[in-house]
């Protein structure tokens, strides 16, 4: 009996000696024995990371698109908004995380969009209601010519990044001085709105050029004076009809002696043009090379523009002339449809309401011009019911926009992808281990597998390495840092050696035998390494070992 005890612990104690691989060629210049701990099975590691399933939850994006094969045919198209380089539909081919099959999507579904809307507004005249026909009627009227100028205010304070609030003024005085040349000398109507660009542009260079030396909140008050100055001109002035509240009497394209309800059809119509006119102007501008400069030129960091060359504030006055231009001829043409002008044009209500506009809908985007004005325009002209709670409405409105979010209403949907981006983080590292294996979900939104199985790889060796881990391999390395070691502690150096250098620790030299100090190295080029910590070692194997706890550290800590 005692002689079978012997030989078990014979048997046990050579299954736990490493052997040398060379020394079967006779090419070990070392020991070709060493005796090492139990060293267990990495397949074991392998069968309980397999035998384990994370649950799972069913995570949508709320993100529905027209996915279509591509049949191995052309993927992308050249039909561009003409004169922009902006491609109509926004298509891309991609292969399909989940199912690996290329496909394709439309990216951009805003022309979609688009001409929906512009569908709806052209067709709403059939189908409103004949008790509030007329109420509509005018109400789209103003829509149109509200919605132009502030497609223009637009780009001049989000393209353009100029903080005017001379918009109106720029209306109202191209709206006055056409309206008084067709009164008193017979201007026909026609070329009043084309008087009025020329207005435009000589107002737009008279409040260029204190742009050129004034930004922000300043320019903001210059203006905003402007806008005053001009409207205490008129309305004391008996020439542009002071004592009638405004001056009437002008051509227009609008018969007398047709029916009310055609006058507002006409008027519905012409305003939808107007307005589809200045779309044209936005898209015309913004996506051409005006808009791309200054898109590289935002906010507060104009200087680096500068420095690459880009010639930002000769872009922002050419943007800011063009739209002077375009809101006087919208002043011409709100002559030539009204027949003239009222005061209000230049009410210090007007210019906040627009600024309404353009902030309930979000600033720097077209179509949160537009809804914006919508939204105003028919609160303020349709549901008249309301009285003075209707501007109560409005200010509401643009109160929960300016609290809750960041660009109108039309930002939305990046700002709830964002907050769902995050809460989808917050609540994976809840379920997730530590150590970098991909949960379920997040595996399918990486494209490159290859990095999957290699973070998984990399999860079960680090599992595997932590058993090895013992007092044993520890006091070992100790006594002999550099050498022939165990099975154990061999496999933890071989990991050890082969990380990346991203903080892969080193060690620094002070004097020509020491001592010695731990380093990290960044991992980029031309950034120097850091230093650990200000523990010295007087010998190079302490040093040696001191790296060595420092990554048994991390390793358990992983």
């Amino acid at each position: 009996m005692k002689d079978t005890n012997q030989e078990t612990q014979a048997d046990s104690a050579s299954s736990y000696t490493w052997t040398n691989p060379l020394a079967a060629w006779g090419t070990a210049t070392v020991n070709e024995k060493v005796p090492s701990i139990h060293v267990p099975d990495p397949a074991d590691v392998w069968r309980q990371t397999t035998a384990f399933k994370v649950k799972t939850y069913l995570v949508g994006r709320l993100k529905y698109f027209i996915v279509w094969p591509t049949h191995r045919k052309r993927t992308w198209n050249r039909l561009r908004w003409w004169p922009t380089r902006r491609n109509i539909l926004n298509i891309r081919a991609h292969y399909n995380p989940k199912t690996d099959v290329s496909e394709k999507k439309i990216l951009d579904r805003r022309p979609i969009y688009w001409l929906f809307a512009l569908i709806a507004m052209l067709v709403g005249p059939l189908v409103f209601p004949d008790n509030q026909m007329n109420a509509l009627l005018t109400a789209g009227a103003t829509f149109g010519i509200f919605a132009a100028i502030n497609i223009c205010w637009t780009l001049i304070i989000g393209t353009a990044g100029i903080f005017s609030l001379a918009s109106y003024a720029v209306v109202g005085t191209a709206a006055f001085v056409t309206s008084l040349l067709s009164v008193q000398y017979g201007v026909p109507w026609f070329a009043l709105p084309f008087i009025g660009a020329v207005i435009g542009l000589l107002f737009g260079g008279l409040i260029a050029l204190p742009a050129l030396r004034l930004d922000g909140f300043y320019f903001a008050l210059l203006t905003l004076g402007l806008n005053e100055l001009f409207r205490v001109f008129f309305t004391t002035s008996k020439q542009f009809g002071s004592a009638s509240g405004g001056l009437y009497g002008a051509d227009s394209f609008i018969s007398e002696a047709w029916s009310p309800m055609t006058q507002s059809v006409v008027a519905y119509y012409s305003s939808f043009l107007l307005m589809f006119a200045t779309l044209f102007l936005f898209r015309f501008i913004n996506g051409k090379q005006l808009g791309r400069v200054l898109r590289m030129a935002p906010e507060k960091r104009e200087a680096f523009a500068a420095a690459c060359g880009v010639d930002y504030r000769r872009a922002r006055i050419t943007i800011f002339m063009l739209t002077s231009i375009a809101l006087g001829f919208i002043g011409g043409f709100y002559a030539a449809q009204y027949r003239g002008v009222a005061y209000a044009i230049f009410d210090f209500n007007t210019v906040l309401l627009g600024l309404a506009m353009i902030t309930i809908g979000g600033i720097g985007k077209a179509e949160g011009a537009v809804l914006g004005t919508l939204i105003v325009i028919f609160m303020r002209d349709v549901l008249i019911e309301w009285g003075p709670w209707r501007y109560v409405g409005i200010g509401m409105a643009m109160l929960l926009v300016v609290l809750f979010l960041n660009n109108g209403y039309f930002g939305i949907r990046k700002q709830f992808n964002a907050w769902r981006a995050k809460k989808r983080g917050e609540w994976r590292s809840v379920r997730a281990e530590k150590g970098g294996e991909v949960l379920p979900e997040e595996a399918t939104e990486i494209r490159d597998k290859d990095s999957i199985y290699f973070r998984r790889f990399d999860k079960m060796q680090r599992d595997y390495l932590k058993t090895l881990i013992s007092p044993q391999i520890i006091e070992e390395h100790r006594r002999q840092p550099l050498g022939q070691h165990s099975e154990a502690l061999e496999r933890v150096l071989l990991y050890f050696r082969r990380a990346k250098m991203d903080d892969k620790y080193a060690l620094h030299r002070a004097g020509p035998n020491g001592p010695y100090k731990i380093i990290a190295f960044s991992g980029s080029r031309g950034v120097s390494p850091r230093l650990v910590d200000d523990r010295e070692f007087p010998t190079l194997d302490e040093a040696y070992h001191g790296i060595f706890m420092r990554r048994v550290h991390d390793l358990m800590e992983s």
